[in-house]
C-alpha cells in the first residue's frame, strides 16, 4: 500500500499554502482488497475564516465543527443538499481553514470523470461517513504525496469559482497541463490530448 508521507508540518500552514501544493498529489481510496480509485489532483481551492465564503467565516456550527479541527483531517459537507464536497482541514485547530479537492484525473478513465467537486466525491464513493477521518492514518481514503516534481510554472493560479463572495481572491490553483481541470481561466485553452 503506497502511503508517501507528508512532512509534520505540511497541513499546519495556512490554505493558500497547501493547496498548490496538493496539486499532484494522490487521492487514493480502498474500496477492497482488490478494488481501489487513484488519481492526481490536479485542481484545488483554498478556504478561511478570514474571508466570507468559508463555512466557518461567522461561527462554528454542528455542520462546519470539522472545519475547526484538527490540521490533516477531512472536512465534508453537503453542497446545495445534492453532493458531498471533499476538503482538507490546515493550519490550526479552532482556526477553520481549508482546501477543497475540486478535480482528479484517474488514468485509462474518462478524463472528465471526476472534474468537479461533486464528481469526485462520487466517483470515489466519498460521502459525510468520512468527516473528520485523518488524511494519512486510515486504510480506506488517504492522501499520498506527489513524486510528479512539480513547478510553480506547471500551475495557473486564479479565483475561485461558484461562490458569491470574496470572488476575487486567487485561491483556486490548477495543473495547466491536465484536461480534468473543471474550469480554466480564460484564455487558457485545454491541452491537446496526447
Amino acid at each position: 500500500m503506497e502511503k508517501h508521507l507528508f512532512p509534520k508540518n505540511f497541513f499546519y500552514r495556512h490554505s493558500q499554502f497547501v493547496a498548490p501544493d496538493l496539486i499532484g498529489c494522490y487521492l487514493i481510496k480502498k474500496n477492497n482488497e482488490n478494488d481501489r480509485v487513484k488519481g492526481v489532483i490536479v485542481e484545488t481551492e483554498a478556504y478561511s475564516q478570514e474571508e466570507e465564503a468559508c463555512h466557518g467565516y461567522r461561527k462554528r456550527t454542528e455542520s462546519n465543527k470539522s472545519l475547526f479541527g484538527k490540521p490533516g483531517t477531512f472536512y465534508i459537507y453537503k453542497s446545495y443538499g445534492i453532493h458531498h464536497c471533499l476538503n482538507i482541514v490546515t493550519d490550526k485547530e479552532n482556526f477553520a481553514s481549508g482546501v477543497l479537492i475540486r478535480a482528479v484525473f484517474i488514468s485509462k478513465k474518462n478524463e472528465r470523470l471526476a472534474s468537479g467537486p461533486g464528481l469526485v466525491t462520487k466517483t470515489f464513493g466519498v460521502d459525510i461517513s468520512f468527516n473528520s477521518l485523518e488524511v494519512i492514518n486510515n486504510n480506506s481514503l488517504w492522501i499520498s504525496q506527489s513524486d510528479l516534481n512539480l513547478e510553480k510554472k506547471d500551475l495557473i493560479q486564479t479565483t475561485r469559482i461558484g461562490i458569491s463572495k470574496a470572488k476575487n481572491i486567487k485561491w483556486r490553483w490548477y495543473l495547466k497541463n491536465s484536461r480534468s481541470v473543471s474550469k480554466r481561466l480564460k484564455g487558457d485553452r485545454t491541452p491537446k490530448f496526447k
